[in-house]
């Protein structure tokens, strides 16, 4: 009986895996506001010429710069867990495996692409990185990240997040970046929704707006983000390459895999290198779970939107639930986004994945069941994947089926303890997030259609 399935440091991939390469049709290009596709040199005023080469790619595999993997080195591969424990409590006849991402420095999957991109733009001479942050995940990894390749990085964190939570930005600061809560009075875009809601809880969207506007202003700083586009995802193939060869050493194959979705980057790392699989004919499940207070493909619209709030952004064919939602302040933070990675949008509109959304209280439920059992306390954003797999294992004890369940625990929740005494004393509520509130944030759309 094998608990945890581990890989040598020389068994990190050597490339990462392109999902464009398989996906039945391709990409639709970003627009500029008059509705005509912009080329990649819309992106060099933000993006390093490495990653606006991978951004644009459609070649299937894509070589992992060497100073990439020595760095990975430090944590990865990651292992993968059975989840006996969490299988017995259940009852179910199902096998539960987990990919855990916790074991990086920051405590997530998002070092995975944090490092590449601050190798790219230490390559391309860049001395400065802004970024935005929901709950931390990504603004502790590039932190981490700019101080292995020397870089100075300032953090526009959402305000609700960095109010509840502290010891990221600690985190971040023991690293060396900045860190400033969004919006702020620093940048153009955060000045304009501080004049119209001086109160407001932030938004990534807005974080984004205020990360961009200082990096297209400065010829030493470029952007760095941590999910939706291209290449952040194509980053974290490593966690779903990593999980196969795994699965390979015990003789399985997952029938389902499950993983959180706020921008796709957790969900495409585990998800895109089975969807090869998939592409070539071979069944397997693929399902995006994201909040009901945030229900971006499940009940988004599949339109050209804004990746930030103020519009700095090209337009991106997403599901989208309006560039200036705002959504309440749940504790998953990392899932509080109005849009979703393109790629992940197309794929779920074509049939090809699969999402489900689930209620907050449900979230935290499953993840101290898992703790309970199997001793590793979540972030709340994985807290979704795990509600899922509960569901579906217990669904397969119903029907007597023993499925293989496959899934991203993409942080653990050591920074988040506030959130669970939230949870313990009854404090947390569920948020469905309106009909009519959707509805109004659709209704400000960009009006463009692809020329």
């Amino acid at each position: 009986m094998t608990t945890k399935i581990l890989l040598d440091e020389q068994d990190i991939p050597t490339h990462w895996y392109n999902v464009v390469a398989d996906m039945p049709n391709p990409p639709a290009p970003p627009l500029g506001p008059d509705g005509r596709p912009v080329g990649p040199e819309a992106l060099a005023a933000i993006f390093p010429p490495g990653l606006i080469e991978q951004e644009v790619s459609t070649e299937r595999w894509i070589p992992i710069p060497e100073p990439v993997r020595e760095a990975w080195r430090l944590w990865r591969p990651s292992p993968l867990y059975r989840a006996y424990r969490l299988e017995q409590a259940l009852g179910t006849p199902a096998k539960i495996f987990y990919k855990y991402e916790g074991v990086s420095p920051a405590g997530s999957h998002k070092p995975n692409t944090a490092v590449a991109q601050a190798y790219y733009n230490h390559e391309a001479g860049i001395r400065r990185l802004t970024t935005e942050t929901g709950a931390g995940q990504w603004g502790s990894s590039l932190a981490l990240a700019g101080r292995m390749f020397d870089l100075e990085v300032r953090v526009y964190m959402v305000r609700i997040s960095y109010e509840q939570k502290p010891y990221r930005r600690s985190m971040m600061k023991v690293w060396g970046a900045e860190v400033f809560p969004s919006p702020t009075e620093m940048t153009e875009a955060g000045r304009k929704v501080l004049a119209e809601h001086p109160d407001t809880t932030g938004s990534l969207g807005i974080a984004i707006s205020e990360a961009v506007e200082e990096a297209a202003g400065r010829t030493d700083t470029s952007y760095a983000l941590g999910s939706v586009l291209n290449h952040v995802l194509l980053h974290q193939t490593v966690i779903g390459l990593e999980a196969k060869k795994q699965l390979e050493q015990v003789g399985e194959y997952p029938d389902m895999v499950f993983a959180p979705c706020g921008g796709g980057s957790n969900f495409g790392g585990i998800a895109f290198p089975f969807f090869a699989d998939k592409a070539a004919g071979r069944e397997v499940e693929l399902v995006a779970v994201e909040p009901q207070s945030c229900p971006t493909l499940t009940r988004g619209v599949y339109a050209y939107d804004y990746g930030d709030t103020v519009g700095l952004t090209p337009l991106l064919k997403m599901y989208t639930l309006g560039h200036d939602f705002v959504p309440p302040g749940i504790h998953a933070g990392g899932l509080r986004y109005h849009g979703d990675s393109p790629l992940v949008c197309q794929l779920y509109h074509d049939g090809l994945i699969q999402a489900r959304a689930v209620a907050q209280l449900a979230t935290f439920e499953a993840g101290v069941t898992f703790a309970r059992t199997e001793g590793i306390v979540p972030a709340p954003e994985s807290n979704h994947a795990i509600r899922a797999v509960i569901d579906e294992a217990l669904a397969c004890k119903e029907r007597g089926e023993p499925k293989t369940l496959l899934f991203n625990l993409s942080g653990h929740g050591h920074f988040d303890m506030s959130a669970y005494d939230k949870y313990f004393a009854g404090e947390l509520q569920d948020y469905a997030y309106p009909e009519e509130a959707v509805r109004e944030a659709l209704a400000h759309l960009p009006k463009v259609e692809a020329a």
